[in-house]
């Protein structure tokens, strides 16, 4: 019954999708019966979403065979499993990662050099830490209200999730209500869903029994089953939850790390019990062995540990960097390896013109996810590595790093096996390709004249972090590019006013309809406004990621600010260079490669064209009613209360700017101990100059 054609939407004839689009809507009538009425579903939700998907396909392929009793028109029924997106109300972070205890002694090492001044750190006191299993599960935050779940999202891209919060109250360790009378007006509650081992062999056991698609791993089958669109298919899911931490807070902030989660059990939770506090980081190293050695007995799935700084205060005064807090890392375990073979190697183009070797290996499994190719990184890996195409190899993954070659099985090495020759011309456009000083790099010179950057850097446009536009995916935009609908990124603000005018008729074009175009356009026209920091991001220029968009954004809060800066560096004008480079983070490296894209005419075509279809804002301070949002500070001498790096990641986080050197808009000097030239170009200049005790005193107002 499930069984359907296989043939592809866009080479079906009207008769054969008339016939399959009457299949569809019993098969999921039925579906639906089942998953309602039934604790065990017949299919799994991935099969479920594919007869959705294959469903739509065909209805926007052929909107005048929609059926009357079609899925998408069924009053109740959910039009495609998308979920309500919704901000988090603080950022779901990443964890920077460790792979060795030699880096997780370097993570303490950083956080005795932040906090340097502090009475415990210049004693040589041990830095307490939690330590705790990394779940292999999906993440998700609760929001309690006067004590009672009011939300439910998934991580998302970490500053929006899906709204499931129907499916996670049917976990029973997710309470409905905290218990006791002693938690806060608000707060969100973050921890991983998982499913054991057991559960999920039974529930495999399950899917086999009623011929229904097998899960490939225990973390699978807990994302797919919090992800459906019934939440009775969840509840019959034999999902768990361990708490491990908070967002929002309105109320009292817990002193420890531990003691917060010792509260998190009062109201009703489940914490991972390997969860220890180790007060040095010896301590913490003994731990992570011990959960090791543990690993394979244990009921679910882990891939590493978790360390956070114990101190709740201490996590406040650390911050964090980019998209991670410095206050908290995890250790991966080993990576996973196999053997296998190269088939073939291939050389993919990247958007700033990077050849990058890619094994094409003969599939095999690592980690339980099986891997088909594997990056060699660059000509000298490859040279380093000695590899040929047929070698016999060994491969890793870690986490989830791209799976890479790590060594070659000489002994196993087949006489046919051939060496490969690296391209010294682009495969995209035949340009040469060349390194550029001690750069390892092989990049293409072909520019913007090179189909395989100017595709890449479209999918780079429209990625998440830059101007994330819905239905325009990397398979999209290919065909855009192949069809020469889209060549650069001002042509995706037009595609509505060129349709209307028949100038590209997709709509009568293979894989688009009335209804799929409707949600492109729409989702094109609503980021026709974008922030500051993820336009510069979007640019795609060499060396510029959302870290140093931001740092770009937050020093020159606007677009014509940072344009007009620019042009005056590239005409030769030092001191806006000097303040460039000036800003900490940015430097020569960068400087360069802003103010070399924008001398370039093409692609100073590509910005000017783009901007008659967009509008950036200008970027925000994080912390306006701080006294010191918007302001342009420099540190200089030695600091007693904290080091220079503390002082300004807080001034950071107040919405301050921090650059490296006086200029006439440098709002405010910090001096320390032992300063000196600074203060005495700031005095001439006639910047205000404030001491230490000056400088806690602002930014801690009475």
């Amino acid at each position: 019954m499930n069984t359907l054609s296989e043939k592809p939407v866009e080479d079906l004839t009207g008769t054969e999708a008339k016939a399959e689009l009457k299949r569809l809507a019993a098969l999921i009538r039925e579906h639906d019966r089942r998953y309602h009425g039934q604790e065990t579903p017949l299919i799994s939700d991935a099969e479920y979403d594919q007869l959705w998907r294959r469903n739509s396909e065909i209805e926007l392929r052929f909107p005048k065979l929609i059926r009357a009793d079609s899925p998408s028109r069924r009053v109740g029924t959910p039009p495609s499993g998308r979920f309500r997106k919704v901000a988090h109300r603080q950022p779901m972070l990443s964890l920077d990662n460790a792979f060795s205890d030699e880096e997780l002694v370097e993570f303490e090492a950083r956080i005795r050099r932040f906090l340097a001044r502090q009475p415990e750190i210049e004693a040589g006191q041990g830095i307490e830490m939690t330590v705790e299993p990394k779940i292999d599960g999906l993440s998700a935050s609760l929001l309690y209200e006067d004590g009672k779940l009011s939300l439910g999202l998934t991580r998302g891209d970490g500053r929006t999730g899906e709204d499931v919060t129907s499916n996670l109250v049917t976990i029973k360790d997710i309470p409905a209500g905290l218990r006791g009378k002693d938690w806060p007006e608000l707060i969100e509650i973050r921890g991983e869903v998982f499913m054991t081992k057991p559960d999920f062999a039974k529930l495999n056991q399950s899917q086999e029994a009623t011929g229904a698609k097998l899960f490939a791993n225990p973390r699978n089958a807990a994302a797919g089953s919090v992800r459906q669109l019934d939440s009775s298919v969840t509840a019959s899911r034999p999902l768990r939850f361990f708490a491990y931490g908070w967002g929002e807070l309105m109320g009292q902030m817990p002193v420890g790390q531990i003691e917060f989660l010792h509260q998190l059990e009062t109201w009703g939770f489940k914490i991972n019990p390997l969860t220890r506090l180790c007060s040095s980081i010896e301590e913490a190293l003994a731990h992570y062995h011990t959960i090791e050695s543990q690993r394979a007995e244990l009921a679910y799935d882990i891939d590493g540990v978790v360390y956070k700084i114990n101190r709740v205060d201490w996590q406040l005064r650390l911050g964090k960097v980019s998209r991670a807090p410095r206050w908290a890392i995890a250790q991966k375990f080993p990576a996973e390896q196999a053997k296998t073979n190269i088939l073939d190697i291939e050389i993919q183009v990247g958007r700033t013109g990077t050849l990058t070797p890619v094994a094409k290996l003969q599939p095999v499994t690592v980690g339980g996810v099986v891997v088909s190719n594997a990056t060699l990184h660059n000509r000298d890996e490859i040279e380093r590595l000695g590899v040929r195409i047929g070698d016999r190899v060994i491969v890793q993954r870690a986490g989830d790093v791209i799976p890479q070659v790590v060594e070659i099985v000489i002994e196993e090495r087949p006489p046919e096996a051939k060496p490969f020759r690296f391209p010294s011309r682009c495969p995209a456009c035949g340009s040469h390709a060349v390194s550029e000083g001690d750069d390892v790099a092989v990049r293409c010179t072909g520019g913007l004249i090179c189909p395989a950057q100017r595709v890449e850097r479209l999918r780079h446009f429209v990625s998440k972090g830059a101007f994330d536009i819905e239905g325009l995916g990397r398979k999209q935009i290919a065909a855009f590019w192949k069809q020469r609908l889209i060549e650069s990124p001002a042509d995706i603000f037009t595609l509505a006013a060129r349709e209307r005018t028949q100038e590209l008729n997709l709509a009568n074009r293979e894989g688009w309809g009335e209804t799929s175009l409707s949600n492109l356009f729409a989702a094109i026209d609503r980021r026709r406004e974008i922030g500051l920091d993820r336009f510069l991001f979007a640019l795609g220029i060499r060396h510029i990621g959302q870290s140093t968009g931001r740092l770009l954004a937050i020093n020159y809060t606007s677009l014509e600010n940072l344009l007009r800066a620019v042009d005056e560096a590239a005409d030769g004008q030092s001191e806006a260079r000097r303040e460039l480079e000036a800003i900490d983070g940015i430097g020569p490296k960068v400087t360069d490669a802003i103010v070399d894209f924008l001398a370039e005419p093409h692609n100073h075509k590509i910005v000017t064209e783009l901007l008659t279809e967009v509008s950036v804002q200008d970027f925000r301070p994080p912390a306006d009613g701080s006294p010191i949002s918007g302001k342009r500070l420099v540190f200089t001498g030695h600091l007693e209360s904290m080091t220079r790096s503390e002082a300004k990641a807080r001034a950071e986080a107040l919405g301050a700017r921090v650059t490296g050197s006086i200029s006439p808009k440098t709002d405010y000097l910090i001096a320390g101990s032992g300063s000196g030239s600074k203060m005495k170009k700031a005095s001439d200049l006639g910047v205000q100059i404030l001491d230490e005790a000056a400088w806690v005193a602002l930014i801690n107002p009475k």
